[in-house]
């Protein structure tokens, strides 16, 4: 008698996957397969609900073989109540897809908590290292870049120290690399600097690889944001210093000698905490190609915490945005179609949450809670491949003779029809400072409705560029946005598309000679309605350089109203700028822009606007200076002023209580942001403001040198408009033909920061300046032009 050979894991699958089908058939469901995953069960279980597997791995090895072998019908897979620590990602593909009728759904038990944890549990013996500090050995192999104790943060050590009710960054210091500082420090290497960009638009990070013998710090890195500039002279900080390991709840990892410092706080008991380290990058892959898709898979109910940071991977340069990326999340979806995302938590998480890259169709994220994380919450990212005649940086331009001038698209590797819906975000950007609670770039028709947005660093949705709109943005609540950055939006935009060059002069040829190129890349309408928006450093809805393609209405702007920087084809009406008005930048010649049937309470506050596009007309005005103010400028002849008598403005409610003889429609003021039960309960609103009666301040005072007119930069628009990174500096304004300086290079628009190696952020410093050196026969000035800092000479 032959003896029988044991089971290969192969056949053990096939027989287990066997069993279920039968197990699911036996139970009245012939349609749908449920496998499923427990605390209790074993990885060598059958994986039925009495006899569950142990692990999310395993069970979704089942189903890959259940898929192999042919199986056609609907899959759930369930996971029971608990925490589950992946040692790699769940990665799928497309053999695993579900169909439109079948589709495959990996969900939480009914009413259960169920949590994949990108960590991994520390068994440490602890001992003091002194009086407050303690130590414990991890095991060799194991590094990390985040540690949380009993399911809570903690901050590695560093200056200045952490404080919540502080911003940017939760506590910066300009002496942070001083040399009096970093001489004590003994090896700091591994360490980080973060600071934001010089002029405020989002951040930069490096990691420290030595120091010289003055105790200089020498930096890797700082490749995060795609305008480059010098870090910031004071919004910065270091962390992972041993020597900062000075303050309760920190923590600092020694990787050469794998032993991990902790500083207590008071009433914690180390020996009874439980810590957890960051592991991995991500925890749900769903990957596919244009070819091979994977689709119809969901992912319900289930939460995603303690994935690693990913700030210094952070490098790849989107178009000519300013923005940089790393194609990572909790969970990232790619060549996908009709994959879903719902009722799901991202929390605790040290990079992106979801981030939808290159191709993917009619992806749906709905009914998602993301906060707590360090970068981005929603990324929708397309390939640069499928860009005709891409450009990288805001510097760089396509010749004419090289230009693609076909429309739209060069391949399909982009995402497309995707919904983002009912989500909410906050408390995002812990880390890194350019990211937004959703960021689309280089995609179509994308959907983003009744999502609640606060507490971002940065914008609450960007769109990077013009590629290939279609975006419908509706009925969503933004707010507490550009906290700890400035010359933003709560919701932000660009258009730097193919025509775009650096040079306004050269630019305003090529649209002047070529107007339909404009709309090669924005080949459809963008729709932004129905929306409440709040920008603490910057604007309410702010279309940024060469935005184009939009119609924007029915949004309620409760702070840094509507911005319109060049670009082509908006139109905007039946908005309300609340205390605010409407910002109109550096308009091209043929812009066909139209801004009417809007409720403003500031005058127009027009920067080098000297074509008014199609219309600027028949908007509505709270005060009649402000309305004088713009019929004085040639525009607003069929303006009006009502009274500001509003239906409640104390709950937010700024509809006209009387629209007779008006333009302005009424439109829902109370109902916005997440729909869902469970978000409603937990998203917040944002603060009201009260009524400002007064106009416009009296600003705008002019000063006079050689016969020409300039002013001092006075506000955010003005910093804006020139690119400045504070605002500060001389704007000129007006160079006549009987000036000395109409033949210098000296330009209107220009703005002079220095003369003579001399600051000058006003004009009084600019005289001082120029007595002192009276005798000179030539002025050096450095100026801001085309948002790039020049050097020029002017003769006495």
């Amino acid at each position: 008698m032959k003896c029988l050979r044991p089971f290969s894991v192969q056949a053990k699958h096939f027989l287990i996957a066997c069993l279920l089908v039968t197990f699911c058939m036996a139970c009245g469901n012939s349609n749908t397969t449920r496998i499923y995953v427990s605390k209790r069960g074993k990885d060598t279980n059958n994986g039925t609900k009495d006899t569950p597997y142990a692990s999310p791995t395993t069970a979704k090895e089942a189903i890959l073989k259940l898929k192999k072998e042919g199986h056609q019908g609907a899959i759930e897979l369930v996971i029971e109540e608990g925490i589950y620590y992946l040692d790699k990602p769940l990665v799928f593909r497309a053999i695993e897809s579900g169909t439109t009728q079948a589709p495959y759904i990996i969900k939480a038990a009914e009413g259960q908590k169920v949590i994949l944890s990108a960590g991994i549990p520390l068994e440490l013996t602890w001992e003091k290292h002194n009086d407050k500090i303690w130590k414990a050995t991890v095991p060799n192999g194991i590094t990390f870049e985040s540690l949380f104790a009993n399911n809570k943060s903690l901050i590695r050590a560093r200056y200045p120290n952490y404080d919540a009710e502080i911003l940017p960054f939760n506590g910066y210091a300009a002496d942070a690399m001083s040399l009096k500082r970093t001489q004590k420090w003994k090896n700091p290497i591994g360490a980080y600097v973060h600071a934001l960009h010089v002029g405020r638009w989002g951040g930069f990070h490096y990691q420290v690889s030595g120091k010289n013998a003055l105790g200089e710090l020498q930096l890797t890195g700082g490749q995060q944001n795609n305008r480059p500039s010098a870090m910031h002279e004071t919004y910065r900080y270091v962390e992972n210093v041993f020597e900062e390991l000075d303050h309760e709840g920190e923590w600092y990892l020694d990787n050469t000698q794998h032993i991990l410092y902790y500083y207590p706080a008071p009433g914690e008991h180390i020996e009874q905490m439980n810590f957890e380290a960051s592991h991995l990058e991500n925890l749900v892959t769903l990957l596919g190609n244009e070819q091979q898709p994977i689709h119809d898979i969901t992912i319900q109910g289930i939460s995603f915490i303690h994935t690693a940071p990913t700030f210094m991977k952070t490098a790849e340069p989107l178009l000519r945005s300013d923005w940089t990326i790393y194609r990572q999340g909790a969970i990232k979806i790619e060549g996908a179609e009709r994959c879903k995302i719902l009722q799901s938590n991202f929390t605790d998480l040290g990079g992106n949450a979801l981030f939808v890259s290159n191709y993917n169709r009619k992806i749906e994220i709905a009914g998602n809670l993301i906060e707590n994380i360090g970068a981005g919450a929603i990324n929708v990212v397309g390939n640069p491949a499928a860009v005709r005649s891409p450009s990288f940086r805001y510097e760089e331009f396509v010749p004419i003779a090289r230009m693609d001038t076909i429309s739209g698209p060069k391949t399909n590797q982009y995402p497309a029809e995707c919904k983002i819906t009912d989500n909410l975000i906050r408390n995002i950007g812990r880390i890194e400072k350019q990211v937004a609670g959703v960021q689309i770039s280089m995609a179509s028709a994308i959907q983003v409705s009744h999502n609640t947005i606060y507490n971002v660093p940065r914008a609450g949705i960007n769109i990077g560029d013009g590629t290939w709109g279609g975006h419908l943005l509706d009925h969503n609540d933004v707010f507490n946005t550009v906290l700890e950055t400035s010359d933003h939006g709560a919701f932000n935009s660009w258009g730097r598309d193919r025509f775009w060059h650096p040079n306004r002069a050269t630019m305003d040829s090529i649209a002047d000679a070529h107007p339909a190129w404009v709309k090669l890349d924005a080949i459809k309408t963008t729709i932004i309605q129905n929306n409440r928006f709040q920008c603490d450093h910057g604007w309410d809805i702010d279309l940024d350089d060469g935005s184009t393609n939009y119609t924007i209405f029915n949004n309620l702007c409760l702070s840094g109203g509507l911005k319109l920087r060049e670009g082509f084809y908006r139109t905007v009406y039946n908005n309300v700028m609340v205390n605010n008005g409407f910002h109109p930048h550096v308009w091209f010649k043929n812009s066909h822009d139209v801004f009417k049937n809007n409720l403003v309470m500031q005058a127009h506050q027009d920067i080098q606007v000297n074509y008014w596009g199609d219309t600027v007309d028949y908007n509505i005005y709270t005060a009649p200076a402000a309305l004088q103010q713009d019929q004085a400028k040639g525009i607003e002849h069929h303006g009006m002023v009502v009274a500001s008598s509003f239906i409640n403005p104390n709950s937010g409610d700024f509809n006209l209580n009387n629209t007779t003889n008006t333009s302005f429609k009424r439109f829902d003021m109370q109902h916005f942001g997440v729909t869902s039960d469970r978000l409603i309960q937990l998203a917040e609103k944002p603060e009201i403001p009260l009524l400002i009666t007064q106009s416009n301040p009296d600003t705008g005072e002019t000063f006079k040198w050689k016969q020409s007119i300039f002013k001092n930069v006075e506000t955010l628009g003005e910093q804006s408009a020139a690119g400045l990174p504070t605002i500060a500096g001389v704007l000129t304004i007006d160079i006549p033909t009987s000036s000395p300086l109409f033949e210098s290079t000296l330009k209107v628009g220009d703005v002079i920061v220095a003369c003579n190696d001399r600051q000058t952020k006003n004009f009084q410093e600019l005289s001082n300046v120029l007595k002192q050196d009276q005798y000179k026969n030539q002025l050096k000035l450095i100026i801001y032009r085309n948002q790039k800092q020049q050097e020029i000479f002017v003769n006495e």
